[in-house]
């Protein structure tokens, strides 16, 4: 019986899922699945009129789509979750709220800064770095922070 479906209705259904894709490769995937779906169903089948198997197969394929549908909007609002959950300093701030927040600083203070606080090296190291003693970067770091506070209360 499955057989008999699959040569009647294979490339109407075809047709049918390639407008519902917009791809071929989607398209036969999905007529694939739909007659899988349709010989786990065989039993059933079997006492339905030729319209009443050809009507199942367009909603199974439809239902199919739109399953897949659903699950791809599903992955792709976990992904976008996940990116924004790693986006996030412990702060809450996203990367680019960061950066936003940086930019109000002079260009070496947002070096440093970032050197600092976001990379881990002493004040010494960036003393180191820029020739200056560790009291002079830690003051700066200092005025930056307070820059930033103030930035952020507004």
């Amino acid at each position: 019986m499955i057989q008999d479906l699959y040569e009647r209705h294979f490339e109407e259904l075809r047709r049918y899922c390639l407008q519902l894709c917009r791809s071929g490769d989607m398209a036969f995937d999905l007529v694939q699945e739909t007659f899988l779906k349709a010989l786990e169903r065989e039993e059933a089948m079997v006492g339905y009129s030729p319209e009443q198997q050809r009507s199942w197969l367009y909603k199974a394929a439809r239902n199919l789509f739109l399953d897949g549908m659903r699950r791809t909007a599903l992955l792709q609002r976990k992904q976008r979750l996940l990116l924004d959950e790693e986006e996030m300093d412990e702060d809450g701030f996203s990367r680019a709220e960061t950066e936003l927040l940086l930019l109000r600083l002079p260009a070496e203070d947002r070096t440093m800064f970032r050197l600092r606080y976001l990379e881990g090296y002493s004040a010494v190291e960036i003393g180191e770095m820029f020739d200056m003693p560790p009291a002079t970067v830690r003051t700066r770091l200092l005025r930056s922070r307070q820059l930033l506070k103030k930035e952020m209360s507004l």
